[in-house]
Protein backbone atom coordinates (compact mmCIF):
# COMPACT_ATOMS: atom_id res chain seq x y z
CA UNK A 1 0.00 0.00 0.00
CA UNK A 2 0.92 3.84 -0.29
CA UNK A 3 3.09 5.37 2.15
CA UNK A 4 1.13 8.36 3.77
CA UNK A 5 3.04 10.95 5.81
CA UNK A 6 0.90 11.84 9.18
CA UNK A 7 0.88 15.70 9.95
CA UNK A 8 0.28 17.21 13.12
CA UNK A 9 -2.93 19.17 13.93
CA UNK A 10 -3.58 22.86 14.87
CA UNK A 11 -1.17 24.15 17.65
CA UNK A 12 -2.23 27.48 18.18
CA UNK A 13 -6.18 26.89 18.94
CA UNK A 14 -4.71 23.48 20.83
CA UNK A 15 -3.11 26.35 23.14
CA UNK A 16 -6.15 28.05 23.13
CA UNK A 17 -8.24 24.98 24.77
CA UNK A 18 -5.40 24.36 27.07
CA UNK A 19 -4.36 27.80 28.29
CA UNK A 20 -6.74 29.63 30.75
CA UNK A 21 -4.74 32.86 29.68
CA UNK A 22 -6.72 35.28 27.14
CA UNK A 23 -5.71 35.03 23.17
CA UNK A 24 -4.25 38.14 21.88
CA UNK A 25 -2.41 38.99 18.74
CA UNK A 26 0.97 37.31 19.88
CA UNK A 27 -1.08 34.68 21.19
CA UNK A 28 0.95 31.07 20.33
CA UNK A 29 4.54 32.72 20.84
CA UNK A 30 3.97 34.70 24.30
CA UNK A 31 2.19 31.10 25.26
CA UNK A 32 6.05 30.17 25.08
CA UNK A 33 7.13 32.63 27.31
CA UNK A 34 4.30 32.57 29.81
CA UNK A 35 3.74 28.81 29.94
CA UNK A 36 7.14 26.74 28.99
CA UNK A 37 6.91 23.06 28.03
CA UNK A 38 3.24 24.07 27.07
CA UNK A 39 3.86 23.77 23.31
CA UNK A 40 5.96 20.80 24.21
CA UNK A 41 3.64 19.11 25.66
CA UNK A 42 1.19 19.67 22.41
CA UNK A 43 3.96 18.06 20.20
CA UNK A 44 3.79 15.16 22.19
CA UNK A 45 0.09 14.47 22.10
CA UNK A 46 0.17 14.76 18.12
CA UNK A 47 3.08 12.28 18.26
CA UNK A 48 1.24 10.29 20.36
CA UNK A 49 -1.65 10.28 18.11
CA UNK A 50 0.68 9.07 15.50
CA UNK A 51 1.59 12.04 13.75
CA UNK A 52 5.03 11.56 11.91
CA UNK A 53 5.92 15.66 11.32
CA UNK A 54 6.57 17.93 14.07
CA UNK A 55 5.68 21.12 12.91
CA UNK A 56 7.33 23.87 14.76
CA UNK A 57 5.46 27.07 16.62
CA UNK A 58 7.53 29.62 14.84
CA UNK A 59 4.23 30.50 12.03
CA UNK A 60 3.78 33.68 13.65
CA UNK A 61 7.30 34.32 14.66
CA UNK A 62 8.44 37.28 12.24
CA UNK A 63 10.17 40.46 12.91
CA UNK A 64 6.97 42.52 11.59
CA UNK A 65 4.38 41.27 13.99
CA UNK A 66 6.81 41.30 17.29
CA UNK A 67 7.63 45.19 16.11
CA UNK A 68 5.44 47.58 19.01
CA UNK A 69 5.09 44.52 21.66
CA UNK A 70 7.48 43.96 24.33
CA UNK A 71 8.73 40.84 22.13
CA UNK A 72 10.03 42.73 19.63
CA UNK A 73 13.84 42.07 21.11
CA UNK A 74 13.55 38.49 20.94
CA UNK A 75 13.04 37.19 17.48
CA UNK A 76 16.26 34.94 17.32
CA UNK A 77 15.32 33.69 21.44
CA UNK A 78 11.72 32.50 20.05
CA UNK A 79 12.59 30.57 17.25
CA UNK A 80 15.06 28.91 19.55
CA UNK A 81 12.53 28.37 22.32
CA UNK A 82 10.37 26.67 19.38
CA UNK A 83 12.76 24.46 18.32
CA UNK A 84 13.82 23.32 22.25
CA UNK A 85 9.87 22.81 22.34
CA UNK A 86 9.78 20.34 19.54
CA UNK A 87 12.53 18.41 19.94
CA UNK A 88 12.29 14.88 21.17
CA UNK A 89 8.72 15.10 20.68
CA UNK A 90 8.63 11.53 19.18
CA UNK A 91 7.46 12.14 15.79
CA UNK A 92 9.54 10.96 13.05
CA UNK A 93 10.71 14.54 11.48
CA UNK A 94 10.62 18.40 12.29
CA UNK A 95 9.10 20.74 10.25
CA UNK A 96 9.89 24.23 10.22
CA UNK A 97 6.67 26.36 9.87
CA UNK A 98 7.04 29.67 7.94
CA UNK A 99 3.88 31.30 8.22
CA UNK A 100 2.92 34.71 6.14
CA UNK A 101 4.25 37.92 6.95
CA UNK A 102 2.04 40.65 8.22
CA UNK A 103 -0.94 38.57 8.67
CA UNK A 104 -3.19 35.19 7.53
CA UNK A 105 -5.43 35.24 4.76
CA UNK A 106 -4.46 38.91 3.70
CA UNK A 107 -2.44 38.71 0.39
CA UNK A 108 -2.84 42.39 -0.15
CA UNK A 109 -0.63 42.96 2.70
CA UNK A 110 2.12 40.86 1.59
CA UNK A 111 5.64 43.12 0.92
CA UNK A 112 7.28 43.64 -1.97
CA UNK A 113 10.03 40.78 -3.30
CA UNK A 114 13.20 42.77 -1.78
CA UNK A 115 11.60 43.04 1.45
CA UNK A 116 9.81 39.88 1.81
CA UNK A 117 12.44 37.45 0.14
CA UNK A 118 15.01 38.04 3.46
CA UNK A 119 13.07 38.26 6.02
CA UNK A 120 11.45 34.44 5.16
CA UNK A 121 15.03 33.54 4.48
CA UNK A 122 16.49 35.07 8.44
CA UNK A 123 12.91 32.53 9.41
CA UNK A 124 14.71 29.21 7.59
CA UNK A 125 18.28 30.30 8.34
CA UNK A 126 17.31 30.09 11.88
CA UNK A 127 15.03 26.93 11.65
CA UNK A 128 17.51 25.15 9.31
CA UNK A 129 19.98 23.41 11.68
CA UNK A 130 17.28 21.16 13.79
CA UNK A 131 14.92 21.05 11.34
CA UNK A 132 14.01 17.91 8.32
CA UNK A 133 12.03 20.79 6.52
CA UNK A 134 10.53 23.99 5.40
CA UNK A 135 6.66 23.86 5.37
CA UNK A 136 5.60 27.63 3.76
CA UNK A 137 2.03 27.98 5.50
CA UNK A 138 -1.28 29.00 4.23
CA UNK A 139 0.16 30.78 0.96
CA UNK A 140 -2.45 33.38 -0.28
CA UNK A 141 -1.39 34.43 -3.50
CA UNK A 142 1.15 33.86 -6.44
CA UNK A 143 3.52 36.39 -5.30
CA UNK A 144 3.59 34.94 -1.65
CA UNK A 145 4.57 31.85 -3.38
CA UNK A 146 7.07 32.80 -4.75
CA UNK A 147 8.69 34.73 -2.02
CA UNK A 148 8.65 32.36 0.53
CA UNK A 149 9.93 29.75 -1.85
CA UNK A 150 13.04 31.59 -2.82
CA UNK A 151 13.33 32.70 1.12
CA UNK A 152 12.55 29.08 2.34
CA UNK A 153 15.82 27.42 0.43
CA UNK A 154 18.55 29.63 2.12
CA UNK A 155 17.74 26.83 4.56
CA UNK A 156 18.93 23.99 2.33
CA UNK A 157 16.40 21.62 3.34
CA UNK A 158 13.29 19.88 1.45
CA UNK A 159 10.42 22.75 1.01
CA UNK A 160 6.64 21.96 1.51
CA UNK A 161 4.74 24.73 0.41
CA UNK A 162 1.19 24.97 1.35
CA UNK A 163 -1.80 27.27 -0.48
CA UNK A 164 -4.85 28.63 1.41
CA UNK A 165 -7.87 28.59 -0.95
CA UNK A 166 -11.21 30.37 -0.83
CA UNK A 167 -13.51 28.54 1.67
CA UNK A 168 -16.40 29.21 -1.62
CA UNK A 169 -14.21 27.85 -4.25
CA UNK A 170 -11.02 25.37 -3.52
CA UNK A 171 -9.93 26.50 -7.46
CA UNK A 172 -8.93 29.75 -6.74
CA UNK A 173 -6.52 31.24 -3.57
CA UNK A 174 -7.76 33.98 -1.22
CA UNK A 175 -6.40 36.18 -3.30
CA UNK A 176 -8.82 35.16 -6.33
CA UNK A 177 -5.80 34.15 -8.74
CA UNK A 178 -6.78 30.33 -9.52
CA UNK A 179 -4.64 27.88 -7.83
CA UNK A 180 -3.55 26.57 -11.41
CA UNK A 181 -1.56 29.16 -12.15
CA UNK A 182 0.02 29.24 -8.43
CA UNK A 183 0.89 25.53 -8.52
CA UNK A 184 2.85 26.26 -12.06
CA UNK A 185 4.63 29.22 -10.63
CA UNK A 186 6.22 27.72 -8.13
CA UNK A 187 8.94 24.30 -7.60
CA UNK A 188 8.05 22.61 -3.86
CA UNK A 189 8.80 19.82 -3.18
CA UNK A 190 5.69 18.94 -2.67
CA UNK A 191 2.70 20.99 -2.65
CA UNK A 192 -0.15 21.12 -0.25
CA UNK A 193 -3.40 22.78 0.81
CA UNK A 194 -4.09 24.34 4.34
CA UNK A 195 -6.20 26.38 6.29
CA UNK A 196 -9.02 25.90 4.66
CA UNK A 197 -12.50 24.63 4.87
CA UNK A 198 -12.51 20.45 4.69
CA UNK A 199 -15.15 20.55 1.57
CA UNK A 200 -13.01 22.97 -0.66
CA UNK A 201 -9.99 20.87 -0.69
CA UNK A 202 -11.33 18.41 -3.31
CA UNK A 203 -11.61 20.38 -5.70
CA UNK A 204 -7.76 22.03 -5.04
CA UNK A 205 -5.65 18.22 -5.12
CA UNK A 206 -7.82 17.43 -8.68
CA UNK A 207 -5.32 20.77 -9.41
CA UNK A 208 -2.42 19.41 -7.29
CA UNK A 209 -2.42 16.10 -8.47
CA UNK A 210 -1.51 17.57 -11.94
CA UNK A 211 1.96 18.84 -10.84
CA UNK A 212 3.74 15.93 -10.39
CA UNK A 213 4.75 16.17 -7.10
CA UNK A 214 4.05 14.32 -3.75
CA UNK A 215 0.95 16.14 -2.58
CA UNK A 216 -1.79 16.56 0.04
CA UNK A 217 -4.17 18.79 2.83
CA UNK A 218 -4.94 20.13 6.11
CA UNK A 219 -8.06 21.85 6.53
CA UNK A 220 -9.08 23.79 9.54
CA UNK A 221 -12.24 23.26 11.42
CA UNK A 222 -13.81 26.70 11.37
CA UNK A 223 -16.80 27.89 10.16
CA UNK A 224 -15.92 29.99 6.60
CA UNK A 225 -13.46 32.64 6.36
CA UNK A 226 -15.20 35.34 4.36
CA UNK A 227 -13.95 38.35 3.12
CA UNK A 228 -15.80 40.02 5.28
CA UNK A 229 -14.66 38.67 8.31
CA UNK A 230 -11.14 39.92 7.25
CA UNK A 231 -11.87 43.19 6.47
CA UNK A 232 -11.92 43.94 10.74
CA UNK A 233 -8.22 42.39 11.33
CA UNK A 234 -9.49 40.21 13.64
CA UNK A 235 -7.35 37.65 15.82
CA UNK A 236 -7.78 33.54 14.79
CA UNK A 237 -9.87 33.83 18.92
CA UNK A 238 -12.84 35.25 17.12
CA UNK A 239 -13.34 32.25 14.08
CA UNK A 240 -15.68 29.75 15.70
CA UNK A 241 -15.54 26.26 15.41
CA UNK A 242 -17.68 24.00 13.28
CA UNK A 243 -20.29 21.64 15.17
CA UNK A 244 -19.97 18.83 13.05
CA UNK A 245 -16.15 19.22 13.47
CA UNK A 246 -15.39 15.82 14.82
CA UNK A 247 -12.64 13.16 14.75
CA UNK A 248 -14.73 10.82 13.03
CA UNK A 249 -15.78 13.34 10.42
CA UNK A 250 -12.71 14.69 9.69
CA UNK A 251 -11.01 11.41 8.78
CA UNK A 252 -13.98 10.93 6.80
CA UNK A 253 -13.00 13.83 4.22
CA UNK A 254 -9.40 12.77 4.88
CA UNK A 255 -9.94 9.18 3.20
CA UNK A 256 -11.15 10.70 0.67
CA UNK A 257 -8.37 13.03 0.17
CA UNK A 258 -5.96 9.72 0.01
CA UNK A 259 -7.83 8.06 -2.24
CA UNK A 260 -8.00 10.73 -4.49
CA UNK A 261 -3.86 10.33 -4.48
CA UNK A 262 -3.04 12.64 -1.51
CA UNK A 263 0.19 11.44 0.20
CA UNK A 264 0.35 14.46 3.36
CA UNK A 265 -2.09 14.76 5.25
CA UNK A 266 -2.30 15.95 9.05
CA UNK A 267 -4.74 19.03 10.01
CA UNK A 268 -4.90 22.97 10.69
CA UNK A 269 -6.71 25.02 13.31
CA UNK A 270 -8.67 23.52 15.83
CA UNK A 271 -7.60 19.71 14.37
CA UNK A 272 -6.61 18.29 17.47
CA UNK A 273 -4.69 14.85 18.71
CA UNK A 274 -8.11 13.06 18.80
CA UNK A 275 -8.55 13.91 15.12
CA UNK A 276 -5.13 12.69 14.40
CA UNK A 277 -5.10 9.86 16.37
CA UNK A 278 -8.80 8.61 14.43
CA UNK A 279 -6.61 9.28 11.17
CA UNK A 280 -3.99 6.89 12.01
CA UNK A 281 -6.53 5.09 13.09
CA UNK A 282 -8.41 4.94 9.87
CA UNK A 283 -5.39 4.77 8.08
CA UNK A 284 -3.48 1.48 9.55
CA UNK A 285 -6.86 0.02 9.41
CA UNK A 286 -6.74 0.42 5.49
CA UNK A 287 -3.43 -1.06 4.96
CA UNK A 288 -1.14 2.11 4.46
CA UNK A 289 2.33 2.70 5.96
CA UNK A 290 2.73 5.74 8.31
CA UNK A 291 5.96 7.43 7.47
Amino acid sequence: MTEITLLDGGMGQELIHRSPDTPTPLWSTQVMVDHPGMVAEVHRDFARAGATVATTNTYAIHRDRLAQTPLHDRFEALHAKALEEAADCGSARIAGSVGPLRASYRPDLHPAPEEAVPLFAEVATLLAPRCDLMLCETVASIAHGRDVLEGARAAGKPVWLAFTVSDEDGTALRSGEPLEEAVAAVDPDAVLVNCSTPEAIPAALDILAGRGLPFGAYANGFERITDGFLEDNPTVAALRLRRDFTPARYADQVMRWVDAGATIVGGCCEVGPAHIAEINRRLTGAGYTIV
